[in-house]
């Protein structure tokens, strides 16, 4: 395998451990470790504890798609396997 198709995954998979590890944080550890700490104060009407466990995971995970997407055009660019029109 091209040395520089192995650098191309190694970045690949560092982002995808990066941007998971945001979405675990997010839906694991505020939407059930720090519930009841969180859910002291409210947003629109909600404990925020609720809110991360309901709503915010999701709302993360589809920026982290954009952020994903965003991040291997500009990688595919840098390796010159981008899809050309």
């Amino acid at each position: 395998m091209d040395k520089n198709l192995k650098k191309y995954w190694r970045t690949n998979l560092r982002y995808l451990a990066i941007l998971l590890s945001v979405w675990l944080v997010v839906s694991y550890g505020y939407g059930i470790l720090l519930a009841d700490q969180l859910n002291q104060f409210q947003l629109g009407g909600f404990p925020l504890g609720f809110w991360f466990a309901q709503q915010g995971a999701i709302y993360v995970f589809v920026i982290l798609i954009f952020v994903y997407v965003r991040l291997m055009n500009k990688l595919d660019k840098a390796y010159d396997v981008d899809e050309k029109e």
